[in-house]
């Protein structure tokens, strides 16, 4: 499943296509066909991410100006839109087997695909010097939800959930998500699709909704009401790095644990942001982690791939650290890496 730094990643993505332009959504496998007719012909204001959600912002800009035409290019604007025109989102969860696969003229650029099956990579794409681009080409496979603008196409395939929700909705979703590391840092401004001010504190935030819990930090980190976006390689990795038995209660995590963890999840999910995929070797110069003399003193970006993980996908191998052989089991339904002899 992809992890927040791909649902930030693909946010960012339909900003930079889309944003501020009139959109024809569609659904060419028709299970989306009637959430598709209430954003076919909207202006596209912005995208976010709230953890693994994606919210895709749309605003019904009537009357002449900015956003007329087949396409057009209204004014572009955040997330929230503008005051006028009625608001309405498309929540997207990818699951286990959604993806995004786009492409467009030669002005765009950017991921080919990116999601859960990556059959193509998230590679650079666009229009070769001296193409035409002629618009989309014909729908592959379940495509859910397409969306067209006068530059570039966007196709979703495979998601665990696909809906459209009004502010109130959007509200309820933000009230119910624990923090976002990728988030940490936002001003604290709420938008009319009902956000409300960013936590003055996101690290304390966290550290209270893990430490009041009788349950395994293990299983915690992966609940998204106590911290948004982390998955199952940032969950074995964090703890690994933070030396913490996965099998430890939140309970039992000092203030101390979870605010360097808050800021160790910080730190790797923005380089996963950064590279496109996920990186945990690399050294954090403004903080320490308990695995500090492993950590590699370069860019992320430079780190091969069989060396960018501690213990995921690693049982039976001896542990970077202690050598003791990693060990790997069943936590609430997904496979758990973490070494037992020197995580407490």
């Amino acid at each position: 499943m992809p992890e927040g730094h791909s649902i930030h990643r693909l946010a960012r993505q339909l900003t930079d296509v889309f944003a501020g332009q009139r959109v024809r959504v569609s659904s060419p496998q028709g299970r989306f066909a009637a959430g598709a007719a209430l954003l076919d012909g909207h202006v596209l204001t912005g995208a976010e991410a709230i953890g693994k959600q994606l919210l895709i912002h749309f605003k019904n800009h009537d009357g002449e100006g900015p956003g007329r035409g087949e396409y057009g290019d209204g004014d572009r604007q955040g997330p929230d839109g503008d005051e006028n025109g009625e608001h309405r989102v498309l929540r997207i969860h990818l699951g286990l087997y959604g993806a995004f696969s786009f492409g467009g003229d030669a002005s765009f650029r950017g991921a080919s695909s990116i999601g859960a099956p990556r059959r193509i990579g998230e590679t650079e794409s666009g229009a070769q010097p001296g193409g035409e681009y002629l618009g989309p080409p014909a729908p592959v496979g379940a495509v859910r939800v397409r969306l067209v603008s006068e530059h570039g196409w966007a196709d979703l395939r495979g998601p665990s959930a696909c809906e459209v929700l009004t502010s109130d909705d959007v509200r309820a979703l933000r009230a119910a998500a624990g923090p976002d590391p990728l988030r940490s840092g936002a001003p604290a401004a709420a938008d009319d699709a009902g956000g409300a001010p960013a936590a003055a504190d996101d690290a304390g935030e966290f550290s209270g909704r893990l430490r009041r819990r009788h349950v395994a930090c293990g299983q915690l980190l992966m609940d998204q009401g106590v911290i948004a976006g982390i998955g199952n390689v940032y969950r074995a990795e964090l703890l690994f790095r933070a030396g913490i038995d996965p099998y430890r209660p939140g309970k039992r995590v000092t203030e101390q644990e979870a605010v360097d963890l808050w800021a160790d999840a910080v730190f790797l999910m923005r380089d996963g942001v950064r590279l496109g995929r996920i990186v945990t070797t690399q050294r954090d110069p403004a903080h320490a982690v308990a695995v500090q003399d492993l950590t590699l003193d370069v860019d992320a970006a430079d780190i091969p791939e069989e060396h960018g993980r501690f213990v995921y996908k690693r049982t039976g191998q001896p542990c970077p650290r202690c050598g003791t052989p990693v060990a790997s089991a069943v936590m609430a339904g997904r496979n758990l890496y973490w070494c037992p002899g020197c995580q407490h």
